[in-house]
């Protein structure tokens, strides 16, 4: 098959998924322009589509008679087709193809259209037919995919459609038989079911482990995108399965051997916003596994961000040397970067398509998961991921929050990439800078003392008019944003310290990221009484700016009630229940589990003043059982959001009495969780149930492996800490609770009025 032919191909192919007539033409006028032959083609082809869909639509329903009616009226004149119609006579629906009957047609694509059909013998099945489309080498094609018929038997996978037979028609076409998969497209699937990206990935590690079996039996797919992956629900739980294993290799008439996959020379299989850069180059460069991980990292990429790194229509717009050259050199954006360009109406759309909000869907997409697609979608297939089974484990270790593989590529790799592309204007730039270099690094030498001292002496000039105009609240906090990037605490305490309580709306906006860093500083020093002092200032903040966007009060809540508890004066626990009656009336119907959460255990730090409270948890309450009970059990077990969602219901129906149910959801926690902060918490709150109902001994052990846990924290110094091991305020809320139950299991004096009262020293 020639290249032109191919190309040609693949024009029809894209014009015949635009559905809109103007869309079509204007399409077409990109991809033809200025070669008439083309369209001609293109558009004689999409002719005969219409045409035959028309018929197909027609003999889809003559076909809804039962089965036995159809086996009687084999040859009535609604099944015989319009004559119109030039389809061989062998290969319309209601027709046998040796021992398969064709019921209906459920789909149709590059490399043929596929049936629903019977399998009437040896046992009677249904099954999905795939006729191949005219043109192909037929005799050939028949022989190489006997050749595989032994290896694709011996793939067994769960997440795998088997490829059952082969053969041909009468007329010569030939056909596969295949396992029949009754599910939806992937995409479709996690949109219509608005999957959260945790569960998006777990079906995604499945995909990886299918495909990594198929490459151990010597097999590659090489067209992986989102149709040839459907998603099934078997007792009521989602199941991918990957279709059309091994067709496109006997397609392209590949030889297996020694587990190396030669491509015959100028054979264009695949699509192209999901194909590699070494597939598309069809230059007879052996394609070999790491293929199908590029095509791995497209998909992923879709399922973040609901688009391809190339978009299709555009890859086809310049021809086919034009797509080979944006796949070889063109870098894609990262997943976080293509959420941030879309426009305001799609990105919603996209974020509401994953249970999340915008902007927390862009900051989970940044970071680990950024390097771990495009690790995947590396040019240079020598540092993609080697296996399939490599990217499974990098997504899990994302999961389970902890470091992951994939990292962003050094300055040196991206220096020499931008080299190779532009090599001539490197060179000539390069002669240029050998005649200078020596000139400029004398200059150079001076340029940086006189600029070492510009800056000192604009900063001396910066402070010193701040100082003049001190009575301006935005100098004082810019003043003071200035010590605390100096690592000057104490002095930015004192210039906040300076700020009025009465101060404008704007002002106490822009302090608020200062009250933050002070406020965990103290914290993380033991210096609870100020911690608590700044943490009163940022609820004042938040008490202002609670309709912000930009400023999220829950997020807030554990730092400041943490705080203000550990420091125990009267004025801060005043503070403390001013905190949670001001984030349960904002919050007690949210939804959002993560919201709920948080406001569950920031509000039942310290036991309820009165029932108010925990009526108005109620709803919160339900958001996260009923979350918790829709995630996976891999989920429930993981080190993700599940085990602080666990917590957060024991804590609530402790203090609603419920010790039973709250210790049975203690006693279930993950036993491999390495967030110690999650762990004690656990600890200490079953110890509170265990000695409510009375198993005094239960509790004692508990406790002491909570205290344990929490003492040698605390006596090696509090962190700012992270989510994989537990923040500061986890730390603090912990010991709250910790005290709690020494009170009440007589480790500690019972009559304790103040938190602080019974509080370790912090060495």
């Amino acid at each position: 098959m020639k290249a032109a032919s191919q190309w040609e191909d693949l024009v029809y192919e894209a014009a015949s998924q635009v559905k809109d007539a103007e869309e079509r033409r204007i399409f077409l006028d990109q991809a033809c322009v200025g070669d008439a032959d083309l369209r001609a083609a293109v558009e004689e082809m999409l002719s005969a589509q219409a045409e035959a869909e028309r018929f197909f639509a027609r003999g889809t329903q003559a076909l809804k008679i039962s089965a036995e009616e159809l086996q009687r009226d084999n040859g009535s004149p609604a099944l015989r087709g319009d004559s119109r119609v030039k389809l061989p006579e062998d290969e319309r629906v209601g027709t046998r193809i040796g021992r398969y009957k064709l019921l209906e047609k459920i789909g149709e694509g590059g490399c043929g259209t596929v049936y629903l059909a019977e399998q009437e013998e040896p046992v009677r099945r249904l099954v999905a037919l795939k006729i191949i489309k005219l043109g192909m080498d037929t005799k050939n094609l028949i022989g190489r995919f006997g050749a595989e018929r032994q290896a694709l038997a011996l793939m067994d996978h769960p997440n795998i459609a088997r490829a059952l037979d082969a053969g041909a028609t009468e007329t010569g076409r030939p056909y596969f038989v295949m396992e029949l998969v009754r599910g939806e497209k992937i995409t479709d699937y996690c949109d219509q079911q608005r999957l959260d990206i945790r569960r998006r990935l777990d079906l995604f590690i499945q995909i990886c482990h299918a495909v990594q079996h198929a490459h151990q039996k010597g097999i590659i797919h090489r067209d992986i995108k989102p149709s040839n992956i459907l998603v099934t629900s078997p007792d009521g739980k989602p199941m991918p399965k990957v279709i059309d294993f091994g067709i496109a290799k006997a397609i392209t008439g590949e030889r297996l051997a020694d587990n190396t996959i030669f491509t015959v020379r100028e054979q264009f299989v695949g699509t192209p916003a999901y194909m590699s850069p070494e597939q598309a180059q069809m230059n007879g460069m052996d394609i070999d596994t790491r293929s199908d991980i590029y095509s791995l990292g497209v998909l992923l990429y879709e399922l973040l961000t609901g688009h391809t790194p190339f978009d299709g229509k555009t890859l086809m717009k310049g021809g086919m040397e034009e797509m080979q050259r944006i796949l070889r050199e063109k870098e894609p954006p990262r997943p976080s970067e293509m959420l941030e360009s879309l426009g305001e109406e799609e990105m919603a759309a996209v974020a509401q398509r994953r249970g999340i909000e915008a902007e927390r869907l862009i900051a989970a997409a940044r970071g680990d998961l950024d390097w771990i697609v495009m690790k995947a979608l590396e040019k240079d297939r020598t540092r993609r991921y080697e296996t399939a089974h490599e990217v499974a484990l990098d997504i899990q270790r994302y999961l389970n929050g902890e470091a992951v593989l994939a990292c962003p590529p050094g300055r040196m790799y991206l220096l020499q990439k931008l080299v190779r592309r532009n090599w001539a204007a490197f060179a000539a730039g390069a002669a240029v800078l050998a005649t200078l270099l020596f000139g400029l690094s004398l200059s150079t030498v001076f340029y940086f003392r006189e600029r070492a001292a510009h800056h000192e002496a604009e900063n001396e000039k910066k402070k010193e008019q701040i100082l003049r105009a001190k009575d301006d609240l935005t100098h004082t906090i810019d003043m003071a944003a200035l010590e605390l990037d100096a690592g000057r605490y104490a002095e930015a305490a004192v210039l906040v310290k300076g700020i009025p309580t009465n101060s404008t709306l704007s002002a106490l906006l822009q302090a608020a990221q200062v009250y933050r860093d002070l406020g965990a500083w103290n914290a993380i020093h033991g210096q609870w009484n100020e911690a608590a002092y700044f943490f009163r200032g940022l609820l004042l903040v938040n008490q202002y700016s609670r309709n912000y966007r930009s400023h999220p009060a829950i997020w807030d809540s554990l730092e400041e009630g943490a705080s203000m508890v550990e420091s125990g004066e009267a004025q801060d626990l005043l503070s403390y229940e001013q905190m949670r009656q001001q984030a349960m009336a904002h919050y007690s119907g949210t939804q959002d589990p993560l919201v709920a959460e948080r406001l569950i255990r920031s509000s039942l730090l310290l036991p309820a003043t009165n029932s108010e409270v925990l009526q108005k948890l109620q709803m919160p309450y339900q958001a996260v059982e009923k979350s918790l009970s829709e995630m996976s059990a891999d989920a429930n077990a993981s080190q993700g959001e599940g085990p602080w969602r666990l917590a957060a219901l024991a804590l609530m129906e402790f203090r609603l009495g419920q010790c039973a149910q709250a210790a049975q959801r203690c006693r279930s926690w993950p036993s491999n969780d390495p967030n110690l902060a999650r762990v004690a918490t656990a600890r200490v709150i079953q110890a509170l149930c265990e000695q409510r109902l009375g198993n005094t001994a239960q509790a004692q052990a508990d406790l002491t492996r909570g205290r344990e846990l929490i003492e040698a924290k605390f006596r090696a110094g509090l962190t700012a800490g992270n989510l994989a091991e537990g923040y500061w305020f986890d730390w603090a809320a912990a010991r709250i609770f910790m005290r709690e139950a020494m009170g009440r299991t007589g480790n500690a004096p019972q009559a304790a009025d103040s938190p602080a009262n019974s509080r370790p020293a912090i060495h």
